[in-house]
């Protein structure tokens, strides 16, 4: 395959950014977009230039580190992670625009990186439980019923690659945030913090600068993880509960 590449190049926080089109030939189908990418750092760098900087890791669509906007799409035209979206989904001959995550809480580092550090302060505030664990417990010291473990892995799924972030039209945070409280709330083992968790973690998000949530739904469709919508409806329960009880 022979594609048009438009990368948005910028050299670091401070420094102005533009799209910069490149010509990449001999990409096989069965490459992932970053092995794409791979191909095309390679000979940027035989060249002497500067490669394209963008985050990965696993590359398993596991860890959440890879994450971009292609033609539009937080991570492409598939519902999957960066590093799992092949090039059979593209055309011999297309021209691809790939830019990072845009959103004033996501800050870009250098070309496609961004710092996504605002969601592991939302963790920090309050996504964690403070009851005492030590070796692994016995599997059944602690009943849960069979529907709340289900709802509690749902939503544990959630990688916080911040896809869900960069297709929000208002650059909200509030699945990813929602996510994190509603799988620790439902638990037993979440129960002591259980008001004063959403509370904090809310208060968090919106300290970091992330958008309102105003319910368009962009943010389920494009998490590759499938946490569903009803995860921020169910955290405004919480929060009015919370509230209510005068947690703080």
């Amino acid at each position: 395959m022979r594609l048009t590449l438009r990368i948005w190049r910028q050299r670091g926080p401070e420094r102005p950014g533009a799209m910069t089109t490149y010509e990449v030939d001999g990409i096989s189908e069965d490459m992932s977009f970053l092995e794409m990418l791979d191909t095309l750092n390679e000979r940027l760098i035989l060249e002497g230039d500067e490669p394209v900087a963008f985050d990965h890791d696993c590359r398993e669509g596991i860890c959440g580190a890879c994450g971009m906007v292609i033609n539009g799409q937080a991570h492409g035209p598939e519902r999957t992670t960066t590093c799992q979206l092949h090039m059979r989904h593209f055309a011999d001959g297309d021209t691809i625009d790939v830019e990072p995550w845009r959103a004033a809480a996501f800050p870009v580092v250098k070309d496609l990186v961004v710092d996504r550090s605002a969601f592991d302060r939302i963790i920090g505030s309050g996504g964690y439980v403070t009851a005492p664990t030590g070796s692994a417990p016995e599997a059944h010291a602690t009943p849960v019923p069979k529907p709340v473990a289900d709802t509690a892995f749902e939503h544990a799924e959630c990688i916080g690659c911040g896809a869900c972030v960069a297709a929000c039209p208002n650059g909200s945070a509030m699945l990813f945030t929602s996510a994190k409280v509603v799988h620790l709330n439902v638990l037993p083992q979440g129960a002591p913090e259980r008001e004063s968790r959403v509370l904090d973690m809310v208060a968090a998000m919106d300290g970091e600068g992330f958008g309102g949530c105003t319910n368009t739904g962009e943010c389920a469709l494009a998490c590759p993880k499938g946490v569903p919508l009803q995860a921020i409806a169910t955290m405004n329960r919480e929060f009015l509960r919370a509230t209510r009880k005068g947690a703080r």
